[in-house]
C-alpha cells in the first residue's frame, strides 16, 4: 500500500499553539525529522476537512481540549534526508484548556513551552515556516 509523504506527496497539517507568548513544542521520534522540535500535527486523513485534523492531531498528541483555530499559511516541505514530501496546511491557536502531556510516547519524546524568541534546536522545517507568522 502506497504511503503519504513517501510514495507521493501527503497531505498534512500542524497547529501551534501559544500561551502567554510562548509555542507548544514536541520532540518527534520518528521521521520526517526524528530528534527535532516541532508544532503538533499529523496527516490528513481521507475526506477529513483539515481543520478538523489540525484539531484531531493536537487533541490526540498533547491530551488539550482545543477551541477555536485559526488558518495561517501552507507550508511545501521536501525532507531530503528522510525522503518525504508534504504540503501542510499551518493553524494557530490560544484557545484550548487543560495542561499538556506527552500522549504518545511511541510518537513524542517532550513536550514543552518555549519562549518565541528562545526556540530550541533542532527546529522543524513545518515549525521554521510557521514562525514568522506568528511574531
Amino acid at each position: 500500500m502506497a504511503k503519504p509523504g513517501i510514495d507521493f506527496p501527503g497531505v498534512g497539517v500542524g497547529l501551534a499553539i501559544l500561551r502567554d507568548g510562548k509555542l507548544l513544542l514536541c520532540r518527534r521520534l520518528k521521521a520526517p525529522e526524528a530528534g527535532h522540535w516541532n508544532i503538533v500535527g499529523g496527516k490528513v486523513d481521507h475526506l477529513e476537512p483539515a481543520e478538523t485534523a489540525a484539531r484531531r492531531e493536537a487533541e490526540e498528541e498533547t491530551g488539550l481540549s482545543i477551541g477555536a483555530i485559526e488558518f495561517v499559511t501552507t507550508s511545501e516541505q521536501i525532507i531530503d534526508a528522510d525522503r518525504q514530501h508534504w504540503i501542510s496546511l499551518l493553524y494557530k491557536t490560544s484557545d484550548f484548556h487543560g495542561e499538556p502531556r506527552v500522549t504518545e510516547p511511541d510518537k513524542l519524546s517532550a513536550l514543552e513551552w518555549f519562549d518565541l524568541d528562545a526556540l530550541p534546536e533542532p527546529l522543524s522545517a513545518f515549525t521554521r515556516a510557521l514562525l514568522p507568522h506568528l511574531r
